[in-house]
């Protein structure tokens, strides 16, 4: 492995950056979070269409760039030092790869170009709070997640050859402005019960609807959209309300793995959100060194006193630390997934055979997110709260910025963990504790 970036990888990494520090400063955040979308749509086009975001790990042959994990990883480091609310994980990193892996060639080739080029958005859905289960971070997801054919999550059937969905899913991210969702759900009943993919999409003009949506939004057909009060308000949540709604299986059905490329999917997602928490810990620590060398106390800066210095090099180890483990994490993901391959039958492929059963059975694919994502959430929590304390009453306050990523590290817990659970469910599938070590 070479951990050196390439010329390419850098130039990406600041780009970002630089058009993130230009736009994306803490008053235009909190500007952003008010609006309907949840996000600034200039920025969202800056980083899209100027940028091609939101297609860099999708392959050229359906109007991505053509890169691998690492580089959208880059990407999301830059933006989660900047905290910028943007539809990039839940189009780029949740929904897209399972379109490219299970859609059949119609779906890719009608979708992902619109999807690489920001277009449209996208959002998963997955039935009540399940989404670090279902993703298999934090459990074995083949199990009744999806509502197990009973009644409660979201239950699909066929009436006269059309599919409709049934239920409730919440905690979207984007759930209430994306333009095309993807839903899991269960068919089949209690006997045969088997969850599949569904494909919901918004029939009005993408940009009006995002733009222009309301709190509470009930559309054609029976779906209900309501953006959810979140605690952290830069990852705009909502939940997702269908009767009788009207939905496209996403690809073959029979055939596909689900369950497998949600496992794969959740893997490379908690490598892109590793690398997303290391740069907004990295930034909250910069921060907090900045200030530590203003502030003065006793008539001297209260970075001169040892405890100060003591708890920020505590925090440093902990940061790179983090960093290491989640650019390891964005490499494995890229090179078990590959980069950017224009062959979307490999892509399937590789989500629906390798990724597929548990996490254990892809240990040796060098299925490491979720660990890396423990740790990058830990150091993450880690700064913003020395953060908050080294900035003193100023640090507690809707004023100061620190406290933004104190709640993002708290939010991303509650969405993809916690880390406990994380490590948890990594010991089980290794069979650490068993005795047997699985490699």
């Amino acid at each position: 492995m070479d951990a050196r970036f390439t010329a390419e990888q850098d130039e990406i990494r600041r780009t970002v950056r630089e058009l993130l520090l230009k736009r994306s400063g803490p008053e235009e955040v909190r500007a952003a979070i008010r609006t309907p979308a949840g996000y600034d749509p200039v920025l969202w086009e800056a980083l899209a269409g100027q940028l091609g975001l939101p297609g860099l790990a999708l392959p050229t042959a359906y109007g991505g760039v053509g890169c691998s994990v690492t580089e959208l990883a880059l990407a999301c480091e830059e933006s989660g030092r900047a905290l910028a609310p943007s539809p990039l994980l839940s189009t780029a990193v949740l929904a897209a790869p399972l379109i490219l892996a299970l859609g059949t060639e119609s779906q890719r080739s009608e979708l992902l170009p619109l999807l690489a080029s920001g277009e449209l958005t996208a959002a998963l859905a997955v039935p009540g709070a399940g989404l670090a289960t279902a993703l298999g971070l934090v459990g074995d997801n083949h199990g009744d997640w999806a509502g197990g054919g009973r009644a409660g999550g979201v239950q699909a059937r066929q009436v006269e050859g059309v599919w409709r969905l049934y239920g409730q899913a919440a905690q979207v991210l984007d759930g209430h402005s994306a333009d095309v969702l993807v839903v899991a759900a269960h068919t089949g009943g209690f006997a045969r019960s088997r969850t599949l993919l569904f494909l919901v999409r918004d029939s009005r003009d993408s940009r009006e609807g995002r733009e222009h949506r309301n709190r509470r939004e009930r559309s054609d057909g029976g779906l209900v959209r309501v953006r959810q009060t979140a605690l952290d308000e830069t990852r705009p949540q909502a939940r997702i309300e269908m009767r009788d709604v009207e939905a496209e299986l996403l690809g073959e059905g029979e055939g596909s793995d689900v369950t497998g490329a949600l496992a794969a999917v959740g893997d490379t997602a908690a490598a892109v959100l590793a690398t997303e928490a290391v740069g907004a810990a990295d930034r909250a620590l910069e921060r907090t060194v900045e200030y530590v060398k203003q502030r003065e106390q006793f008539g001297r800066a209260i970075g001169s006193f040892q405890a100060v210095k003591h708890r920020l090099a505590d925090v440093y180890v902990q940061v790179q630390a983090a960093r290491s483990a989640a650019y390891y994490a964005a490499w494995a993901a890229g090179t078990r997934t590959g980069a950017g391959s224009d062959a979307g039958a490999e892509a399937r492929a590789d989500a629906g055979s390798d990724a597929g059963s548990d996490a254990g059975a892809g240990a040796g694919e060098q299925r490491v997110g979720a660990l890396a994502l423990a740790q990058a959430l830990e150091a993450l929590r880690t700064a913003a709260s020395e953060a908050i304390q080294l900035h003193g009453g100023i640090g507690f306050t809707w004023e100061h910025e620190a406290h933004l990523y104190f709640k993002r590290a708290a939010g991303d817990e509650l969405l993809f963990g916690p880390v406990h659970r994380l490590r948890a469910y990594a010991a089980d599938a290794t069979r650490l504790f068993d005795g047997e070590v699985v490699v």
